[in-house]
């Protein structure tokens, strides 16, 4: 094997195909310009998504004569019956009545009392089982309503259609951004394989010709996997270096205003750039590579 012949090969081929050498760059460069703007938008909105599900929540409302025994017994009854609980929060009464004080000052003064019930709040591990730990916690009864499975238990909350709403809308988003994501990758390969295809199909006589005084397959095939890591890296290069500009220009000075732009679930502009010009420079030089198989069989 000799790597500078090949080289030498591979870059007089690009300039002897000017054309279609340039349009294989310029399909890798809109390529990863696309997929350098969607891959943030994607990880930004499934990391919205994921914080909207974060919030949802189960209430376990205490009865308002609920003494610190009847307490203790419930927080070991959600422990012992309640799976997947991530985080199990207590606000007595009290708490909750300062808490709520503050939020209408005026409305509480001329309450006069403290209307609130000590209650346990309930992070769940996966936003899908908060269902699952109001039925363990009150199960429906034989007449269709919910009973506590404690007396002290007044009411366990979910706000339930409005948990349903919320699982159910950012379950669409987190599909569809996926779904969304893989179509884009498969086309982006299709698109720079038939575009490199395209290339060195104007270039077949020149193949055959190699084949016919007797040159080896992989003779052939190395200018062009070295022509393809070429037109790979320039495409890359040139499509990382437009949305670095972007990245600076209209990026940075809108991510203090906008929590989206900033969302720390968004990949690190290095790494995305790293693995957007590892991809075009493997997926040019594996098109490059396997498109040439059909050309020598000669």
């Amino acid at each position: 094997m000799r790597p500078g012949f090949f080289a030498k090969e591979a870059m007089r081929s690009i300039k002897r195909n000017a054309i279609p050498s340039f349009a294989a760059m310029a399909s890798v460069l809109v390529t990863v310009l696309v997929l350098g703007v969607f891959i943030p938008v994607v990880q930004a909105t499934t990391g919205a998504a994921n914080e909207v599900r974060g919030r949802v929540l189960v209430d376990v409302y205490l009865n308002t004569k609920a003494k610190d025994a009847d307490v203790e017994r419930v927080r070991q009854l959600i422990v012992d019956k309640a799976d997947g609980v991530k985080n199990l929060q207590y606000v007595s009464k009290e708490e909750a009545y300062k808490a709520e004080q503050r939020k209408y000052p005026d409305l509480y003064e001329l309450l006069g009392r403290n209307p609130l019930p000590d209650t346990f709040r309930i992070t769940p591990d996966d936003p899908d089982d908060v269902l699952k730990i109001r039925d363990a916690l009150s199960p429906e009864g034989v007449s269709g309503g919910r009973e506590p499975v404690d007396g002290a238990i007044a009411k366990v909350a979910t706000r339930e259609d409005d948990t349903e709403k919320i699982l159910t809308a950012t379950n669409v988003v987190k599909w569809s951004m996926a779904l969304l994501a893989i179509l884009l990758v498969v086309a982006s390969v299709l698109l720079i394989s038939n575009t490199i295809r395209l290339s060195l199909f104007s270039r077949r006589r020149e193949v055959e010709v190699m084949k016919l005084v007797g040159a080896t397959d992989w003779f052939i095939r190395w200018p062009f996997v070295i022509e393809g890591v070429v037109l790979g890296a320039l495409g890359g290069v040139l499509a990382i270096g437009l949305l670095l500009v972007g990245k600076v220009a209209f990026v940075d000075p809108l991510a203090d205003s906008f929590a989206l732009i900033s969302a720390p679930q968004t990949i690190n502009f290095g790494l995305l750039a790293a693995l957007l010009l590892g991809a075009s420079v493997m997926v040019s030089a594996a098109g490059s590579g396997l498109s040439l198989r059909r050309f020598l069989r000669v």
